[in-house]
């Protein structure tokens, strides 16, 4: 519902070229926006999605205009200024003012950050190769990484979150030797309870994957071929090419020089206002309060960067609703849809609907006071459907119910969701 609309002679900037970015460019024209509209990312491309970055683009199975977001067609049609490949150096919040690093400038009545983030580099890699280390943040990364692997015999990746584990899966998939090393004693430790790290651990060594979990790196160095990492326990690994996949930095250097409020991100309330009300920031960059965690979290996810991306540019118009989407994230690897609700890693008790340790099933993450905190299907998106529904309105299954397949996920018996204690 929106309250007021501002004036056609209202200037409106967004900061970031990537999905948080376009989506809020693409909602202010569809709820109306009628006032100058300029878009400023720093990468050359449109703005596109991620997700495809780490799997069917760098397959080479997928395209640039198959993950694009805004093009220059659409950006005609709906009026809106893209300035390509130009960064931000400097915001005046008392003028209002954008400067760009080549002299351009914007003033704005209401400015949007949608900087997302910058992939993490272990220090002291400026010896080593620039052409054997990669991260994987940006299309232009996917497609040197893509090229790297196409005469690569062995991949190793520093790191066993989603994205070390989605390239893993992709880089086996292109026939190339992988080996995982993860300081954590478990994969996904960040996110996922350990039923769901084991499953993962062993599904990528099941498809060729050597996975080291608790195991640290003391150094990489640069050889005749490749590169070496040594590990904490003098232990020596070689390989053509090394991925970084060890998380990503939210980029708040400039929110920071406005003066904004941060806490691992950009501070929003629950419609991606900042500290500055003139001033809204949505997607990885962003931290807000959110409904079913009952806490603030900064989530790095397709779901939350397009629709907290829509939230924030609604509330701009006026618009009263607030985001307070629950969690949910996926990941395909080795022709397996895992689906993630929630805050699954919170859970001290799975139960399983279906097998989903051998494929095709759910597991429901309990806390222990009975609260259902998430939940992780693998291939079983309908089950986990239901259950964000039931979530959504403040029930869960029965535990035992959960697990009884012979009733169908629709017809299962529900509870608030409250702590059993």
């Amino acid at each position: 519902m929106l309250t007021a609309m501002p004036e056609n002679d209202a200037t409106y900037v967004v900061v970031g070229g990537g999905q948080a970015a376009a989506w809020i460019a693409r909602t202010l024209r569809a709820e109306g926006f009628a006032g100058r509209l300029v878009l400023i990312g720093e990468e050359p491309h449109w703005p596109y999605e991620r997700p495809a970055l780490s799997k069917e683009f760098l397959r080479g199975t997928g395209s640039v205009e198959a993950i694009t977001l805004l093009n220059a067609t659409l950006a005609e049609e709906a009026g809106i200024e893209c300035w390509l490949g130009q960064r931000v150096t400097a915001v005046d919040r008392e003028a209002r003012v954008v400067t760009t690093a080549d002299g351009r400038s914007v003033a704005y009545d209401t400015l949007f950050l949608a900087t997302g983030g910058q992939a993490r580099r272990l220090p002291g890699l400026d010896a080593v190769p620039a052409e054997r280390v990669h991260t994987l943040r940006t299309l232009t990364e996917s497609e040197r990484l893509r090229g790297a692997l196409a005469g690569a015999k062995h991949l190793l990746v520093l790191g066993g979150g989603w994205i070390g584990l989605e390239v893993a899966a992709t880089a086996r998939a292109l026939g190339v030797a992988v080996t995982v090393v993860e300081a954590a004693p478990r994969l996904c430790a960040r996110t996922m309870p350990p039923v769901v790290s084991d499953w993962l651990h062993t599904l990528h060594e099941a498809n060729g994957v050597h996975v080291l979990t608790g195991t640290g790196v003391a150094g990489v160095t640069g050889t005749a071929d490749g590169v070496a990492v040594t590990l904490a326990d003098g232990g020596r690994l070689d390989a053509d090419h090394l991925l970084l996949g060890i998380g990503i930095e939210p980029e708040v250097g400039l929110a920071a020089a406005m003066g904004l409020a941060l806490d691992d991100g950009i501070v929003v309330d629950a419609q991606g206002r900042t500290s500055d009300p003139r001033i809204f920031a949505a997607g990885d960059v962003a931290r807000h309060p959110n409904a079913f965690a009952g806490a603030a979290l900064r989530l790095e996810s397709w779901a939350n960067a397009q629709n907290q991306a829509i939230a924030a540019a609604r509330a701009a118009l006026g618009g009263t609703g607030v985001y307070a989407d629950i969690p949910w994230f996926w990941s395909d690897q080795y022709g397996v849809n895992v689906q993630m609700l929630g805050l699954p890693g919170l859970g001290t008790r799975a139960v399983a609907r279906g097998t989903p340790e051998a494929g095709s099933g759910c597991w429901l993450m309990l806390d222990e006071s009975g609260i259902a905190v998430g939940a992780v299907a693998v291939n079983a998106a309908r089950d986990l459907r239901v259950l964000r529904k039931l979530l959504e309105d403040g029930r869960a299954p029965l535990p035992d119910a959960w697990a009884d397949t012979a009733t169908p996920v629709q017809r299962l018996p529900s509870r608030p969701n409250v702590g059993m204690d």
